[in-house]
C-alpha cells in the first residue's frame, strides 16, 4: 500500500545555514532524514519551487514543497473503541487521548491503538496519511491532540506543525523541589546504547522546552510546560536532564521519591502510580479553514489529580 505525501512549507528563520537535509528532518520528525535525503535526490522535495541537494545551505524563509510517495504496510483496521472527542468539525477533530493508548500500529501493536479508532469513527481517513495524525503523544501520557479529516486541512497543519505555529502546554509532577521557572535548550537524540530511548546529546536536534512552577511540595513539584520544539520523549528527556524526572516515569524516571515520614496514601501513589505523571492539557492553533484561533483545554486525569492532593495533603 502507498500512500501520497504532500507539505509545504517554509524554513524558519532560526535554522539559516543548515543543510536542507538536516533542517527538513528537524522540520518533519515523523520521516528519517535518509528517507527524506533520497526524496531531495529524487527531485521530490522543491525549494523555491526548484530542485535542490541534501547539502544546499539555507538562508532561513525559503518555501519548500515535499510531493512524494511512501511505501507502507498493509493498512490498519477500523476498530470501535471509544475516543473523548473534545471537538469535530469537516476539517478536523481534536481528541483527549486517554492514558495506554498507542497513536500508531507498529510491532506488537498492531491493533487497538488510536489510528485503529479514528478509521472506525471517521472512515474517510483511510485515504489521509496516518490517518489525518499531525503529532504524536506517548503511550503513557494523556491529553489533547489534533486530527486532520482531509488531505487539505492535514498540509496545513503539519506545516503549522512544522512552523512552530501549532502552541502546545503540558503538566507534569515531578520529582525534587524547583525553586523557580526556566528554560531546558539541550539537543535530544537517540541514546548511543539503548536505541529504544532517547538522550541529551550534541549530536542531536535542536529541542528546547519552558517550565514554570504551578506548585510546590515537601519533595515534589507541579509544572507546566511549553514545547518550543517537538522531539521525541522532550519532555520527559529534559527533565530528567536537569535532575528533575517525571514522577512514574519508567524509562526516565529512577526509583520513587518518597519523602520522609510521608503517610502511606502518598507513599502508596508515589510507589505505585501507573505511568508517568504528564498531560497535554492546552492546545491552540490556527483552524486550517477559517483561519480562526482555535483554543482547546483538557481537564487533568483523575490519577494525576490523586497524586496532587496526595502531595499536597502531606505538606501540610
Amino acid at each position: 500500500m502507498s500512500q501520497r505525501i504532500d507539505i509545504e512549507g517554509q524554513i524558519p528563520v532560526e535554522l539559516a545555514g543548515k543543510r536542507l537535509d538536516q533542517a527538513l528532518a528537524e522540520l518533519l520528525p515523523d520521516y528519517s532524514r535518509s528517507r527524506l535525503t533520497a526524496w531531495i535526490r529524487a527531485g521530490e522535495v522543491l525549494l523555491e519551487g526548484n530542485t535542490c541537494r541534501p547539502r544546499d545551505a539555507l538562508l532561513g524563509g525559503e518555501r519548500f514543497t515535499l510531493h512524494a510517495v511512501l511505501d507502507t504496510e498493509s493498512a490498519p483496521e477500523a476498530e470501535p473503541i471509544p475516543l473523548d472527542i473534545v471537538f469535530q468539525d469537516d476539517a478536523l477533530l481534536v481528541i483527549n487521548k486517554p492514558a495506554g493508548l498507542v497513536v500508531h500500529p507498529g510491532a506488537g501493536n498492531r491493533a487497538g491503538t488510536l489510528m485503529n479508532a479514528l478509521l472506525h469513527h471517521v472512515p474517510q481517513l483511510a485515504a489521509i496519511p496516518r490517518a489525518g495524525i499531525v503529532h504524536r503523544l506517548d503511550k503513557q501520557t494523556s491529553g489533547l491532540m489534533v486530527i486532520a479529516s482531509n488531505l487539505a486541512s492535514h498540509n496545513t497543519l503539519v506545516s503549522a506543525m512544522a512552523q512552530r505555529n501549532v502552541s502546545r502546554e503540558y503538566e507534569a509532577v515531578i520529582n525534587g523541589v524547583l525553586t523557580a521557572g526556566g528554560k531546558v535548550d539541550a539537543a535530544i537524540g537517540r541514546h548511543r546504547v539503548d536505541r529504544k530511548r532517547m538522550a541529551v546529546g550534541e549530536n542531536g536536534r535542536h529541542a528546547v522546552t519552558h517550565y514554570r512552577v504551578i506548585e510546590k511540595f515537601r519533595a515534589h513539584t507541579h509544572v507546566d510546560l511549553k514545547l518550543e520544539t517537538g522531539r521525541t520523549h522532550q519532555i520527559r528527556v529534559h527533565m530528567q536532564y536537569i535532575r528533575h524526572s517525571i514522577v512514574g516515569d519508567p524509562v526516565y524516571g529512577g526509583r520513587p521519591r518518597v519523602p520522609a515520614k510521608a503517610s502511606e496514601e502518598l507513599r502508596t501513589q508515589l510507589q505505585q502510580f501507573p505511568r508517568q505523571a504528564l498531560h497535554a492539557k492546552r492546545l491552540e492553533f490556527m483552524h486550517p479553514v477559517s483561519g480562526e484561533m482555535q483554543q482547546f483545554q483538557a481537564p487533568r486525569p483523575d490519577d494525576m489529580q490523586g497524586l496532587i492532593n496526595a502531595l499536597r495533603e502531606d505538606s501540610k
